[in-house]
């Protein structure tokens, strides 16, 4: 291990055994624990997680041993189950990283994770996490024995660009090196309006490091779109408060207890059926952009990653009844039934209802929310025709 990443990488092997007697220690943690077992004494909970981590000695073991059932039972009580499809790779020697919309805190890489052990794939992703999620010393724990590695927030501008050549080293390395996947959201931050778009300087950030030209820098991490759709968004009535309070506030930050209450809504609300679509590896026309200008070619490529993301939405019908109601049109009724339409409104007015800010706006919540659902179809519409 490259000593210069001791700051943003994940535990290595060896590292486990203190990591997981930090978190028994946690007040905070034994808090969370607690949530999931309130009848079962602290003593208790504390003896059972020892004799559960017994043997595991890497977070690829801890993740199985303790994420896995953890997510499944998560994913039975809070969602209709899930799919995943992949074309253009496969369960072999290759890693990938994954760029993908961002539609969970916490659980879009978890699942992928999950996804890519049931299918086989030798091995799960090294996580790219905002340090500004990292809110208590339990929560830095817990994703670093989950693999995740550290995006650092907040910086200056000479020291952001040192963050980010150090990231795409980290990035080149955990690939060609460690021989490990890696997941990363395609934009700091989830789209709260559901019109995902990937960030060129994120691409740049890619292709800091490795060998050669910035397509061949590109090819070394075998970049895979990862297309991410949930029935219904969890956090869709927290986000369209967030947008009447920026609209009525314009200096409104979230505070550290907003985030906390995100990632808590995300993990247990209801999310309805949930699929993931992972696109070919865009290492298959990398070469096509061999012509265009320098200074197009990350805008091109985000443009062309987008595209296969926005392909890959599955679309539920409320997502179509969403583009109707917005539009106050009847153009996609083909694509719902009048009890699914019924079952929209009434979800719709019951997100609202559980906004809570001062002069609250339904009508305009009611278009944030709509907005959130009916992007998707008009983004994969538009993709289609491209």
């Amino acid at each position: 291990m490259h000593n210069e990443f001791d700051d943003i990488r994940p535990f290595a092997e060896g590292e486990v055994k203190q990591a997981v007697e930090s978190l028994l220690a946690d007040r905070q943690f034994s808090r969370m624990l607690k949530g999931f077992v309130p009848w079962m004494p602290s003593w208790m909970r504390n003896g059972l997680i020892r004799l559960v981590f017994i043997g595991v000695n890497s977070p690829l073991q801890f993740q199985l041993r303790f994420i896995k059932p953890v997510l499944k039972r998560i994913l039975r009580k809070c969602s209709n189950g899930y799919t995943f499809a992949y074309t253009g790779i496969e369960p072999g020697p290759e890693r990938y990283t994954f760029i993908s919309n961002h539609r969970d805190i916490v659980l879009d890489s978890a699942i992928l994770d999950l996804m890519l052990h049931e299918h086989k794939f030798p091995t799960t992703c090294e996580i790219a996490i905002g340090d500004n999620l990292l809110i208590y010393p339990w929560i830095k724990t817990l994703v670093k024995l989950n693999k995740a590695f550290t995006v650092k927030r907040g910086l200056s501008p000479r020291e952001l660009f040192e963050s980010s050549q150090k990231m795409s080293r980290y990035m080149h390395y955990a690939i060609q090196e460690k021989h490990e996947n890696i997941w990363i959201a395609q934009r700091e931050g989830r789209a709260k309006d559901s019109s995902d778009q990937t960030q060129e300087s994120l691409l740049k950030m890619f292709a800091m490091a490795g060998e050669g030209s910035v397509i061949e820098r590109l090819k070394e991490l075998n970049i895979v779109p990862l297309s991410i759709s949930y029935e219904y968004d969890p956090c869709d009535y927290l986000k369209a408060q967030e947008f009447q309070m920026k609209r009525d506030n314009p200096s409104f930050k979230k505070s550290k207890q907003d985030d906390l209450d995100n990632m808590k809504t995300g993990i247990f609300g209801q999310k309805g059926r949930i699929h993931y679509e992972a696109l070919p590896c865009i290492n298959t026309w990398l070469d096509e952009l061999s012509e265009v200008p320098k200074t197009e070619v990350f805008a091109e490529i985000a443009r062309r990653i987008d595209l296969q993301i926005h392909a890959g939405y599955q679309l539920f019908p409320g997502n179509y009844v969403a583009l109707d109601l917005l539009n106050d049109t009847s153009n996609h009724t083909d694509k719902y039934t009048e009890a699914d339409k019924k079952a929209f409104e009434t979800y719709l007015q019951s997100r609202i209802d559980l906004v809570q800010v001062e002069n609250k706006d339904e009508a305009f919540l009611r278009e944030r929310i709509l907005t959130m659902y009916a992007n998707p179809v008009i983004n994969k519409q538009k993709a289609q025709v491209i």
